[in-house]
């Protein structure tokens, strides 16, 4: 008879920029969100799959909780964090590390509190304060509600982790696998080829701009060139579009002669070449979809979709 396993799903809440998708990376053991030091870097709902001994976790990374949403973009990641809590297996609510508790932290505690599933709270980034200050923020965030766990990590440094996904297991059901074993996430190559290029724009620019950009692939295609040796080797060549809110935001993105977007390029196929293991040509272009975050229509365009979620 085969061996029962425990299988189930996990949401990763937080505020915005307290290392979620960071978590998800060291989980997964290689990148499948992409990060910056910039709030609301996340945009949709992101699996990635562990699967060990014990059985399968399925992670769901989440928009960062925001409070006030400022425009349809805003409400789709509102509704993605939220929507991700009814389905899970248990939570786990990530705190960066300082014992004040404000009153984000409070809306989302009640957010939680109404959840059947168990919460695992999160402290990361502990490498950044003295340990001494550690049960201080274990005491703070105690008073908000019933915590099934709570766990010092950092997600950055890989500490913890295994602590993290082995305490999860313990409270999982048993049941099918839901992914084959060495699949790490849903995403498609395109996708993640497309917040790739997001995030190296996110790395190179500054203040709002940012937070008005996306990432369309345009096209995405592998064919083999023969080299002089006479050897075959497989080059994908990828045609993508940053959209950005304003012309002036086009300028910036662009950059003198051209400079920035080269930049972004070059660091983005980068990436996109360890993540499929071969040579990438890489065609940036940039256009202006004025405003494009306060359009439903747009914002659907761009896949945030509230009716996927």
């Amino acid at each position: 008879m085969e061996e029962m396993k425990k299988s189930g799903f996990v949401s990763i809440i937080g505020r915005p920029n307290v290392g979620k998708s960071t978590l998800l990376n060291a989980i997964a053991g290689q990148k499948v969100a992409i990060t910056s030091n910039k709030p609301q870097t996340t945009r949709n709902r992101i699996r990635a799959i562990y699967t060990a001994e014990e059985g399968q976790i399925v992670f769901v990374d989440t928009p960062g909780m925001i409070g006030q949403t400022k425009n349809k973009l805003g409400e789709y990641m509102m509704a993605a964090a939220k929507g991700a809590l009814h389905d899970s297996d248990a939570i786990l609510w990530l705190i960066e590390p300082s014992s004040y508790i404000g009153e984000e932290d409070k809306k989302i505690a009640g957010l939680l509190s109404r959840s059947d599933a168990p919460v695992i709270l999160i402290i990361n980034k502990v490498d950044t304060i003295p340990k001494e200050q550690i049960l201080a923020i274990i005491d703070s965030f105690r008073s908000l509600m019933d915590f099934a766990e709570i766990i010092p990590i950092s997600a950055l440094r890989g500490k913890g982790v295994r602590e993290v996904t082995d305490t999860i297991f313990r409270y999982l059901p048993y049941g099918p696998m839901y992914y084959d074993e060495d699949a790490v996430t849903d995403q498609t190559e395109r996708q993640i080829t497309a917040e790739m290029i997001r995030e190296k724009a996110l790395h190179a620019l500054d203040k709002e701009v940012p937070h008005g950009l996306a990432v369309v692939i345009d096209t995405m295609t592998d064919r083999e060139k023969t080299g002089k040796d006479g050897n075959k080797e497989t080059i994908t060549e990828i045609e993508a579009t940053i959209i950005c809110e304003r012309e002036s935001h086009k300028s910036i993105v662009i950059g003198k002669g051209g400079a920035m977007l080269r930049k972004i390029g070059t660091n983005a196929r980068y990436e996109i070449e360890k993540m499929l293991g071969h040579r990438v040509y890489l065609k940036l272009f940039v256009k202006v979809r004025n405003n494009w975050r306060d359009s439903l229509t747009q914002v659907r365009n761009f896949g945030y979709d509230r009716r996927e979620i």
